[in-house]
């Protein structure tokens, strides 16, 4: 089980480099719209356990509950195209009793243009019941050591959330 190290600084956020592939294109060459869905939920489950030394399999024998999705907000901005490379970063961005919320970005391999933006709500459930439950003490403090702050999350505010990372990412480049 993850416990928290008060000496050390957790990563916030995740960052993957990912070609993509032609398996999962259209005939435009584009990334097809479902598999994004894939290319994030892999990135992250790729990163967070050499992070946070935790494996979700272990998080969720331990626990007895696993998170499961229960809506998703996806701006589609710029098409990912085939043998392109690009950064995904994921970060929890909010939590409470028994929710969570991530955010995952899709860049160019430059991070000069957004093309994706996500957020995935999931809600924590119990292996025995299939019904929310609310996360345990050490649960609570791997979502904290982990949680992205400076997200003023509202599900309502998705689209300003995506022109504010727009502008970000023209600035820095």
């Amino acid at each position: 089980m993850f416990i928290v190290d008060p000496h050390r600084e957790y990563a916030k956020e995740t960052e993957s480099r990912v070609i993509i592939r032609f398996q999962d294109c259209d005939p435009l060459k584009h990334l097809n719209n479902a598999k994004y869905f894939d290319y994030f939920f892999n990135a992250r489950e790729d990163q967070v356990p050499g992070l946070y030394g935790v494996e979700i399999m272990d998080l969720i024998r331990s626990q007895e509950a696993y998170w499961v999705v229960y809506n998703h907000h996806i701006a589609y901005l710029k098409p990912a195209n085939l043998g392109e490379w690009v950064k995904i970063i994921t970060r929890l961005i909010w939590f409470d009793d028994n929710t969570i919320v991530v955010e995952y970005l899709m860049l160019d391999e430059y991070k000069s243009h957004l093309k994706t933006v996500m957020w995935s709500t999931l809600k924590y459930v119990g292996m025995n019941t299939s019904r929310t439950t609310a996360h345990s003490d050490e649960v609570k403090a791997y979502l904290n050591a982990m949680l992205y702050e400076g997200v003023d999350y509202d599900p309502a505010l998705f689209n300003q959330r995506v022109e504010r990372l727009k502008k970000e990412i023209q600035i820095n480049i």
